[in-house]
């Protein structure tokens, strides 16, 4: 199936009719009823319910904005991404690594024999309240008739894999479907009963790149357009949640190539700008896109900050030498800030997204809560693109990937606060 004609069907088939409505709003209004009136109040901010109550009203800015897919506004005071990790063997993992098909094998670091199950175990508690209970029907019948769309690079995807391992397990096996089209750069896991999908696209630094093949894509002389994203967002359009990510691949240790012009063209216009400058100019891009094409009273978009790598174990005061590799708890150190996310890069995002006026975008922080988890990279358990040299073999450090995650495991706290601001904003 062609690009063009995949995206048009899916466009066609969310087009949902007034009973289907009907039904999704008397389904949301009932669980709306059963999720406070049984499980309490407390199950969501783990508070006494009169103290809960006084944090319950709505904002005049919260009105302003009528946030969709909104159930519950609650109380902006509670920082969801300030907190601790706590051991819960009896509540996390949400799924089995085998029970989920869809985990790429670069991510399934059981299957590849890692020893030690602790970093499933792991569950993220906000200092001030709880994160609300992740409920999959709940969040298909909110997402009846849409598009919940992730765009970025293969973090994002890990995060986007995440969601369909915690979504798939409510649906027949027979009402559901994986495809991907557009060369691999678009992946759509569909629920055909909720005619809802939950999609993935390939765009690594947003705007257009010669990195931006999904397949092929390892390239050490990195180059983007920084004013054209028409390329990939022609895909984004129409889509009812949309999660953004881009950074690691902005990192490189040197200026950015910009290229003014197209890069089918002979005679090739490259400049080169600061990191911060280029990540600026395609920020400020993508608000420009958003602002022009999204309807804020239908669709919500959020931008997930920089993950962490852990790649050096003396920066968290760790034996010299190391990094990832072998690492089985978090960081304790609550003030933990590694090197490789970069403090001025998350200062242009903040600038960037502050400005837009129409369109609001939700900052997903999970850059300080991955900090702590040097233990849940995939390290040497998963696939090998290479054969491993006989050198590798007797230093695996040496070929630990410290940078991807294991699923299941920190990526199902990214989509939990995700559910918790989009549900519960």
């Amino acid at each position: 199936m062609k690009a063009p004609l995949c995206l048009n069907r899916l466009r066609r088939r969310h087009n949902i009719s007034i009973s289907s409505y009907l039904l999704t709003v008397s389904f949301i209004t009932f669980a709306t009823v059963l999720y406070f009136e049984f499980e309490d109040f407390t199950c969501l901010l783990r508070r006494p319910l009169s103290a809960a109550a006084r944090h319950l009203h709505v904002s005049h800015e919260t009105e302003k904005m009528h946030l969709p897919f909104t159930i519950q506004t609650t109380n902006n005071a509670c920082d969801i991404f300030a907190g601790r990790w706590v051991y819960d063997e009896s509540a996390r993992p949400f799924y089995a690594e085998q029970h989920c098909p869809y985990i790429q094998p670069q991510l399934t670091c059981q299957a590849h024999r890692r020893p030690d199950t602790s970093y499933q175990h792991w569950r993220w508690q906000p200092h001030a309240c709880s994160l609300p209970s992740f409920n999959a029907t709940l969040m298909w019948e909110m997402l009846r008739g849409k598009r919940m769309m992730y765009v970025g690079d293969s973090l994002n995807r890990g995060q986007f894999v995440s969601m369909v391992c915690l979504l798939h397990r409510v649906l027949p096996d027979n009402a559901k479907s994986w495809e991907t089209f557009n060369g691999d750069s678009l992946t759509v896991f569909t629920a055909k009963e909720y005619n809802a999908s939950i999609e993935f696209y390939w765009a690594p630094f947003l705007v257009e790149s010669n990195s931006d093949n999904a397949v092929i894509h390892r390239i050490t002389d990195r180059i983007v357009r920084a004013g054209s994203i028409n390329k990939h967002a022609k895909h984004w359009k129409g889509v009812d949640i949309l999660v953004f990510n881009t950074y690691l691949w902005w990192m490189t240790g040197q200026k950015m190539k910009i290229l003014r012009g197209s890069f089918e063209s002979e005679m090739r216009d490259i400049t080169e700008m600061e990191t911060e400058d280029a990540y600026r100019l395609a920020l400020g891009r993508l608000v420009r896109w958003l602002e022009k094409n999204v309807d804020p009273d239908r669709t919500r978009v959020f931008f997930a900050t920089m993950s962490p790598s852990h790649g050096r174990s003396e920066d968290w005061g760790g034996e010299a030498g190391g990094n990832c590799y072998n690492q089985t708890g978090p960081i304790e150190d609550a003030s933990y800030w590694g090197p490789s996310t970069s403090k001025s890069m998350m200062q242009v995002l903040k600038e960037v997204f502050s400005a837009s006026k129409t369109v609001p975008i939700t900052v997903l922080n999970i850059t300080q809560l991955s900090e702590y988890r040097k233990d849940a990279h995939t390290q040497i358990y998963k696939k090998q693109w290479n054969p491993l040299t006989p050198e590798q073999l007797a230093n695996p450090r040496s070929y630990a990937d410290c940078v991807h995650w294991c699923l299941p495991g920190l990526q199902d706290t990214w989509n939990e606060v995700l559910y918790a601001k989009l549900f519960f904003p």
